[in-house]
């Protein structure tokens, strides 16, 4: 990358010195990391027998931060608690580990050649701790380092799908170290406009940048990169074998996209966000050689994939992350953070998630035995004393809070107000959008975030992501057509009614959060919903041990069951630890977004938050409460500078919710204007 002097008289200098031919007259001077060869935005170069490279080229790649500071022509390379600072035709390099200073005299300083500032290689890599070897019969310079680093793309074995005008490879490992080879792999998918191919004549193709082409008012330079989080249940996700279909919507529009297999919930958490943020890694490691920016990267996902999605929004570069990242082999000293996070219905917020569901949809239980009424009830307590704590404020700064209530638990206050009024707004969404004679669907889930691709119905994710529920979500009866907005009330009051339409405005209000929830959300799975008394549920598997065991992992849970049965059972796992000694509090921390939103939590700013988000849920989902969207929500739209789009959608279950549309156009047009704007 190019980094131009500020000063007129020290480009005149140094231009006069090292004319732009030399890079001419120079032989050609390779560089190779760990056995994969280099790319560099201007040629190395040979001056007194040193290797010199373009500022920031290599040293990123070592895991180094480069600052260049054009009004004082210095550069200062930044490593763990090293310094070293360099400046331009100066001969002492300044080496600060710890506070200690050491000066080293350079045979060759840095230069300002042709306009391009230009660092010796050897010195530099040898003082952050990299061996420099020198290879005459092929003109290279080898950098070998203490931790290997997974292979850079081979871009003479691209792959071409003619229909959809792609290249694409796949089984490129992007960690060093796998845990398990057969899902630590990706794939990419290139729109053809981005590059040019040389056929290989063996059905390959070498590749290279082509900065001309367009598509979708994009370039190679600035296309986005799409991640799907295709994990439900928090499954895992094998990365793709050949070219996948349905990353056609995405390439079309003149994005990237990049199919990162991942372990799941078998592996225990954090296996499957480690291997994502992994995957990004890669992709600043290897972004020379590939179109895509890596500052434009989007994840998307669906219920477990939606909430993998929203952490790699909420963590990015997150120090909690960083042993699992070294255990796997991961590249360092790039970012893992993403631009933005499309979530549906995510499944998150897990530390209280148990509590959340007691308290929303609790009161639709019946037939509990009076320990298990008792938990429920102190459960949904729990959860509104969590609330107040948070401190959640709405669009006017007011802190949102729950107060006792003559009926119901907690059932009043700003934020019971707030989550009516949420209710409210998607009724009367779905009366604006819905044109009568209205027949309800039934939506499945489909391809690596879509709900149904080539015009196929899939399958639902009720029927692959392995979660124990009571009772099937989906209540509508789906052969009824309502002929009138009023017709579709009626029938949403025949047990009781709670819904009061004006025809004339085309508009409801609705009695209480718990008429809604009886009527609409009830609850579909055991107390607790997540942490199962018998920790066999798919979220108890997740926070296990890589066994495919079930560990318990709610500490309300556990106070509340002292003295009974599953006592010693919550309290001992709750103590257990995992391969780098992390006990499960620990890492529940790192699955929860709201840790790193929140004041509340210690993580809060401790990671580099993505700017853009974007979260859909079927308002009648019986799989979470409706609180852990409306929070997560609130928890981003608290936080400075960030854009937030947020909507329930009425009459939508455990699905890619969308009022209008599908969900793979309405992603696409929703990156398109993060995007815009950014113009």
């Amino acid at each position: 990358m190019e980094f131009y002097a500020a000063a007129a008289s020290a480009i005149l200098l140094f231009s006069t010195l090292f004319p732009a031919e030399i890079f001419a007259e120079n032989p050609e001077i390779n560089v190779s990391l760990n056995g994969n060869l280099v790319s560099f935005s201007q040629t190395p170069i040979l001056v007194n027998d040193r290797t010199l490279v373009p500022v920031r080229s290599i040293f990123e790649d070592l895991g180094a931060e480069v600052l260049w500071e054009e009004g004082s022509n210095s550069v200062t390379i930044t490593k763990n608690n090293q310094t070293i600072s360099l400046s331009i035709n100066c001969p002492e390099m300044q080496i600060t580990n710890d506070g200690e200073t050491q000066t080293i005299t350079l045979d060759t300083p840095p230069q300002l050649i042709a306009d391009c500032t230009m660092l010796p290689l050897r010195a530099i890599c040898e003082a952050l701790g990299a061996e420099v070897t020198w290879d005459e019969s092929t003109q290279t310079a080898n950098i070998i380092t203490d931790t290997a680093l997974p292979a850079l793309i081979d871009n003479t074995k691209w792959n071409y799908q003619s229909e959809n005008d792609v290249y694409w490879q796949t089984g490129i490992s992007y960690c060093a170290n796998p845990a398990d080879s057969s899902y630590e792999t990706l794939g990419i998918f290139i729109p053809g406009t981005y590059v040019n191919a040389q056929d290989n004549g063996d059905g390959t193709f070498t590749l290279t940048l082509d900065s001309d082409g367009t598509l979708g008012g994009y370039t190679a330079e600035t296309a986005p990169i799409v991640i799907p989080v295709n994990t439900p249940g928090y499954s895992a996700m094998k990365p793709p074998s050949g070219y996948d279909s349905s990353t056609a919507p995405y390439t079309s529009a003149g994005f990237v996209c990049v199919s990162a297999g991942c372990r799941g919930r078998d592996a225990g958490a954090p296996a499957g966000v480690t291997d994502l943020k992994a995957a990004v890694r890669y992709l600043q490691y290897a972004q020379n050689s590939l179109p895509g920016s890596t500052d434009r990267i989007f994840t998307f996902g669906m219920s477990g994939g939606g909430a993998q999605s929203a952490l790699m929004g909420a963590t990015g570069d997150s120090a909690l992350y960083t042993p699992y990242l070294e255990a796997i082999g991961a590249v360092s000293g790039v970012s893992d953070a993403v631009a933005g996070s499309m979530c549906w219905c995510p499944i998150t917020s897990l530390d209280y998630a148990n509590e959340a569901y007691e308290w929303n949809m609790g009161l639709t239980r019946t037939n509990l035995d009076s320990q298990t009424q008792a938990l429920s009830d102190g459960m949904a307590e729990a959860f509104a004393h969590y609330l107040n704590a948070l401190e959640l404020k709405d669009e006017n700064g007011n802190v949102l809070s729950l107060t006792e209530s003559e009926t119901g638990i907690y059932m009043s206050g700003s934020y019971y107000d707030y989550l009516k009024n949420q209710i409210e707004q998607s009724l009367n969404n779905f009366l604006s959008d819905t044109e009568f004679p209205y027949t309800p669907q039934s939506r499945g889930m489909g391809g690596p975030g879509g709900m149904t691709h080539d015009g196929q119905d899939m399958p639902r994710i009720e029927d692959i992501d392995g979660i124990v529920r009571d009772e099937t979500e989906d209540k509508e009866q789906v052969s009824v057509t309502y002929q009138t907005a009023q017709e579709y009330i009626d029938s949403l009051n025949q047990d009781i009614t709670w819904i009061s339409y004006d025809p004339d405005s085309n508009t409801a209000t609705i009695s209480s959060v718990e008429d809604f929830v009886k009527t609409c959300k009830k609850a579909g799975k055991s107390v607790g919903a997540f942490d199962d008394l018998n920790a066999t549920q798919g979220e108890n598997i997740l926070f296990g041990y890589g066994d495919g065991q079930g560990t318990h992992f709610d500490p309300v849970m556990a106070q509340l069951l002292t003295g009974t049965e599953y006592a010693e059972a919550y309290q001992s796992d709750l103590l257990r630890t995992d391969f780098l000694g992390n006990t499960v509090q620990y890492r529940m921390n790192m699955y929860n977004p709201m840790y790193y939103l929140v004041p509340y939590y210690d993580g809060f700013q401790t990671s580099n938050v993505a700017k853009y988000w974007r979260i859909r849920t079927g308002i009648n989902q019986s799989d979470t409460a409706l609180t852990t969207e409306v929070n997560l929500a609130l928890a981003l739209e608290n936080y400075s500078d960030l854009q937030v789009d947020f909507a329930t959608v009425w009459g939508q279950g455990h699905t890619q919710a969308e009022r209008s549309g599908d969900s793979d156009s309405n992603f696409i047009a929703w990156v398109n204007s993060c995007l815009a704007s950014e113009e």
